[in-house]
Parts: structure tokens; C-alpha cells; sequence
């Protein structure tokens, strides 16, 4: 079993390391508030330049991927579990901040591994 184990977290290792076309719909962040029992996603804008990365549509500067970045968000959706949260953002809100299906699929893996960290108690890091 711990092989199997193992083995799918090479998988998943391996491919959060691909390389991803960004969304110009923007980007989210998100957290639990672990009290509240609930998910948070916090929407941004971004614009993609011509190197394919995202810059703050206000200053013009690339917005960092591993650095924390004082930035206003547009949108703040939260819920008690992932479907609820997808509903919100893909079905409710029109149009939607999110425009390219990877980033959804991608929305959709990490709205359900923050559901599972909220229900067991665990640590929940965004990937």
C-alpha cells in the first residue's frame, strides 16, 4: 500500500513542476478558516504579457509567484465544501473569473484537498 502511495505522490510531485499557461481571468488564493468551517478563495485580476507572465493590471510590474505580494483582490467566494464553492464561482457568477478549463480542473483538485484538510483537521498549502 505505502508503495502505491508513494508512487501517486511522484505522479502528482512530477506534474505540479509542468509548465502552465496562465489565465488572464485572473488568479485565486486560496485559505480556511478552520473556525468558520469554511473555504475561502480570494479572486485577482492579472493581465498576461507577452512573456506569459502575470502583471498587476494597476502597475504594470509581474506579479511573483513565490513571494507574498500586498495586492486588492476583486472577489471573495467561500463555502462549506468544494462543490458548494464551485457552484459559486462556475455557475453563479457570470461571467465567470475563470476562463481557461485547466484552471478549473486545477480549481476543482485543490477546492476538494482544502475540503479534506478542513474535515480531518489537516494543514491545508495551496499547490
Amino acid at each position: 500500500m505505502d508503495l502505491i502511495v508513494e508512487n501517486l505522490a511522484a505522479i502528482d510531485d512530477k506534474l505540479s513542476k509542468r509548465h502552465i499557461d496562465l489565465d488572464p481571468g485572473g488568479y485565486f488564493i486560496i485559505y480556511l478558516d478552520k473556525d468558520a468551517r469554511l473555504i475561502y478563495a480570494k479572486h485577482f485580476t492579472n493581465v498576461i504579457d507577452d512573456r506569459g507572465l502575470a502583471v498587476d493590471p494597476e502597475t504594470g510590474k509581474v506579479i511573483p509567484a513565490r513571494e507574498k505580494v500586498e495586492r486588492t483582490y476583486t472577489t471573495v467566494f467561500s463555502a462549506r465544501t468544494a462543490k458548494e464553492l464551485c457552484v459559486k464561482i462556475f455557475e453563479e457568477t457570470q461571467p465567470s473569473p475563470v476562463t481557461q478549463l485547466d484552471h478549473a480542473a486545477y480549481l476543482g483538485r485543490e477546492f476538494v484537498r482544502a475540503e479534506v484538510a478542513l474535515i480531518t483537521g489537516q494543514e491545508y498549502v495551496q499547490d
